[in-house]
């Protein structure tokens, strides 16, 4: 694997240019300069697997690399433990339609902290991580890669930390840094590559091993309140960061191999475009 630069779901340009269904997807993606897309399933994993097979088979011939965002109502630290159960099975069912699609990564969102601390939620959270792996498993999708997101909210479970503490239950999972939601629930943290380098220093030290090097990243500017997380911009805004330019020259320095989804809101291909540009300038492609 090297360095790829995708979306989170379909630019405003995609229609724009005259493509109407997403089979066409992977001929867009590659139209536009890009190599990965990460198919939303955040309002529930819908897709059948008959479509899932076309859009991989298109995705081989245009050398697209597809992951995929499980339902966003997943609560892995909720005090109700039928939520947690439930939360296993979307996790399946993502890791099932993941598979058709021809990728082997599931992004998900851990939950809320709700009336009980960030210690407690955090407990339930790797319980949960945990029979989520066991399940995996007997199911047969032991090569899935399962990256649970930093997040940026302040009230949600998603800290740096309580993510990478996640990834402690299995090698398998991979943590997916949103530069933009750690920037946002911090109050606008990243500002410098000293910054990023922090974040990416801690990665390694946790990890210790090729998930350093191979992490999942979702990236765009986001607007936030004393709450954290308000909206996604794109590149154009000039009041929130975070900036991408240090992290790609990081990335470039390093090494290293994310797989990078732009989250920008509406103008996603465009700017993950600039991305890969810049770091192809980096390294003389």
């Amino acid at each position: 694997m090297s360095i790829l630069f995708g979306t989170a779901g379909t630019s405003e340009s995609f229609q724009a240019q005259g493509y109407k269904n997403s089979v066409q997807v992977p001929e867009y993606t590659h139209k536009m300069g890009l190599d990965a897309f990460e198919y939303q399933c955040g309002r529930g994993v819908r897709i059948k697997e008959e479509l899932a097979r076309k859009i991989a088979a298109q995705a081989a011939i245009h050398n697209i690399k597809f992951s995929l965002h499980a339902p966003y109502y997943i609560s892995m630290s909720s005090m109700e433990e039928e939520k947690r159960l439930n939360s296993i099975e979307y996790i399946l069912q993502s890791a099932k339609a993941i598979r058709a699609l021809g990728g082997n990564r599931v992004i998900f969102h851990s939950g809320s902290c709700g009336k009980q601390s960030r210690e407690q939620a955090l407990d339930k959270a790797m319980d949960t991580m945990r029979r989520i792996v066991a399940a995996v498993d007997e199911a047969g999708y032991s090569d899935i890669v399962l990256c649970p997101e930093t997040m940026g909210k302040v009230g949600q479970l998603g800290t740096l930390d309580e993510v990478l503490t996640l990834c402690s239950v299995d090698k398998r999972i991979t943590p997916c840094i949103d530069f933009g939601h750690l920037n946002a629930r911090e109050q606008g943290i990243i500002k410098t590559k000293a910054d990023y380098a922090a974040i990416l220093d801690r990665m390694g030290e946790a990890l210790g091993d090729d998930r350093a090097k191979y992490f999942h990243v979702h990236f765009s500017k986001i607007e936030y309140t004393t709450g954290g997380e308000k909206q996604h911009l794109t590149f154009a805004d000039t009041v929130y960061g975070p900036e991408f330019e240090p992290l790609m020259e990081l990335c470039y320095e390093r090494n290293l191999e994310p797989m990078i989804i732009c989250e920008s809101a509406g103008t996603q291909a465009e700017d993950a475009l600039t991305m890969k540009r810049y770091f192809q300038q980096l390294a003389g492609v």
